[in-house]
């Protein structure tokens, strides 16, 4: 039995390089994974747990891109990490602007939503890995645990940082 349910990771900065402040990840060409990462996503699946993608796309409801365009660029993702070995069992995205909807993180809409669809995770089996505060009270919110990619020292309510996915993978599989 795997020691956790679930992974619910952050997508931009946490999977892939973030754009620049005020730019989103619009097309596939512009999707580039952190180092370390796709072996990361594949000892995660080793694992036994599931991975689900959970990310604000503020873009969508900007008019940046359309669903059309989120929905290729994680095509793009489970290319990449196919060529890993790894792979993510299933995107939840939040097309909305702040304040409009339950699914933005930090709000834990999201994984709420896919607790309620894979109804055998237990909630404090589960992790959720981002890169910013909201990811971590999005987690904390939903009942799971919190782990937050920042360097150490990084004031968090995460229950630890880590510089990157793979040092936190690491360190949650050990």
């Amino acid at each position: 039995m795997a020691a956790f349910d679930a992974f619910f990771l952050d997508r931009d900065g946490t999977i892939n390089r973030k754009a620049a402040e005020g730019s989103y990840v619009t097309s596939p060409s512009e999707l580039h994974l952190l180092p370390g990462t796709g072996p990361a996503v594949a000892a995660l699946n080793a694992s036994g747990a599931k991975v689900f993608v959970v990310t604000n796309q503020r873009g969508v409801a900007r008019g940046l891109m359309g669903p059309a365009d989120v929905e290729a660029v994680d095509a793009q993702l489970d290319r990449l990490l196919a060529a890993h070995g790894a792979h993510v069992d299933a995107y939840y995205v939040c097309p909305h602007e702040t304040g409009t909807c339950d699914c933005r993180k930090p709000l834990p809409g999201l994984l709420l939503q896919a607790l309620a669809r894979h109804p055998g995770l237990s909630p404090a089996r589960c992790v959720m890995v981002g890169d910013a505060e909201t990811d971590v009270d999005a987690g904390l919110a939903a009942g799971t645990r919190a782990v937050r990619l920042a360097p150490g020292g990084t004031p968090s309510r995460a229950e630890a940082c880590y510089p990157d996915l793979a040092a936190a993978v690491a360190a949650l599989l050990a």
